[in-house]
């Protein structure tokens, strides 16, 4: 079976692994299509070929890049006319333009059938030309897979009638991604940790207030990730006098994010849903429990889906909740421990990359049966 996926998310060194599992199966022939690089707030990810065994791993140029619902592969078209896949599996939400264009080659194959990728979970309206791609997607895809349970519901709500299943996008390598070997001494400072984009909506101002009353514990906070809310962040940190102890780290390639996660005794997830946004699925979290990190999350969005009982939850923007929930944890390292193997345990139990892996080709082939 012949597969072409296109996907900009596959730049990421580490998402490879998933694009290897799926190649591992021996009826699939597997061809990635990948820009050279994307750019958003945070800055610009170049790709990264790290785990490239078994399939193709093709750069290809894009257009408008950074613009997510306009980009677009000019010459993907003519990938799908050469490679002729018995699957293309569109990477992207169904009202990007990229995806309406790589569906209308694929439907040049009559033996072509076609999958988008969405996370969406929120049901929004968009203008015109977007809303007729969307609707044009919908009514024209043969499969569509949903990060999670909310966003099938959205696409059932927004007009999709065909086929569909809750696979996320990546999951996680338990081989690369697990606890440290070595433990540290109890008069460390306890390590905390942010993962993310610099932004407004995902809440790491909150946390530097958090820490900002627990300044008589024994802590350091880690923040790691780009983006426009950085400077602010750091004029914070001075006026709450705890600059001394709040290092930031930048972008982190994601081949040396295994290594950052395991230096760290907790992860603050602490996202604000916005109007048009609300957190989707939170990859680092599952990465962190992997890890044995204990995660802090708010209730916005999946992250209590994703986290189940193995952390600690507290009601969005609610910074009492947050300061009680990073004390009890600082104060208490039984209370890490626990957490610490309920969350490897429910990574491996639900959301890892083989898993995710042999649920997307078992797709694979029951759309060509």
């Amino acid at each position: 079976m012949r597969v072409l996926m296109l996907s900009k998310a596959c730049i990421v060194g580490i998402y490879q692994r998933k694009l290897e599992m799926i190649a591992a199966h021996p009826d699939i022939e597997l061809k990635a299509l990948v820009p050279p690089y994307w750019k958003d707030e945070r800055g610009i990810t170049p790709l990264e070929r790290v785990y490239t065994k078994g399939y193709e791993l093709v750069e290809t140029p894009i257009r408008f890049n950074g613009n997510f619902h306009l980009h677009y592969y000019p010459e993907a078209a003519d990938h799908i006319q050469l490679f002729k896949p018995d699957i293309l599996h569109i990477d992207e939400e169904p009202y990007n333009l990229s995806t309406f264009l790589a569906l209308r080659a694929a439907q040049k194959l009559s033996t072509a059938k076609t999958i988008f990728f969405s996370w969406q979970n929120i049901k929004r309206h968009y203008p015109f030309p977007f809303h007729w791609i969307e609707k044009y997607v919908l009514s024209n895809i043969d499969y569509a897979l949903m990060g999670t349970q909310s966003a099938d519901e959205v696409w059932r709500a927004k007009g999709y009638r065909g086929p569909s299943a809750v696979v996320p996008q990546f999951g996680v390598d338990t081989d690369l991604f697990h606890p440290s070997t070595t433990s540290l001494s109890t008069a460390s400072p306890v390590v905390i940790g942010y993962a993310g984009r610099l932004v407004g909506e995902k809440g790491a101002d909150l946390i530097l207030q958090a820490l900002c009353r627990l300044r008589n514990l024994n802590w350091i906070f880690r923040i790691i990730g780009g983006g426009p809310a950085r400077e602010k962040l750091e004029q914070q940190a001075i006026e709450l006098g705890i600059a001394d102890r709040v290092h930031f780290m930048g972008l982190v390639p994601s081949v040396e994010m295994p290594d950052c996660m395991r230096e760290l005794d907790i992860l603050v997830v602490p996202s604000r849903t916005q109007r048009n946004w609300k957190e989707q699925y939170g990859r680092v979290i599952l990465e962190a429990m992997a890890s044995g990190v204990v995660v802090i999350g708010s209730d916005s969005g999946a992250i209590p889906d994703v986290m189940g009982d193995a952390g600690l939850i507290f009601p969005e923007d609610n910074l009492a909740r947050l300061t009680d929930s990073l004390r009890i944890l600082i104060e208490h390292p039984g209370k890490r421990q626990h957490y610490s193997i309920q969350g490897r345990e429910r990574v491996v139990k639900h959301f890892t990359q083989q898993h995710i892996a042999d649920q997307t080709v078992q797709i694979y082939r029951e759309l060509a049966r």
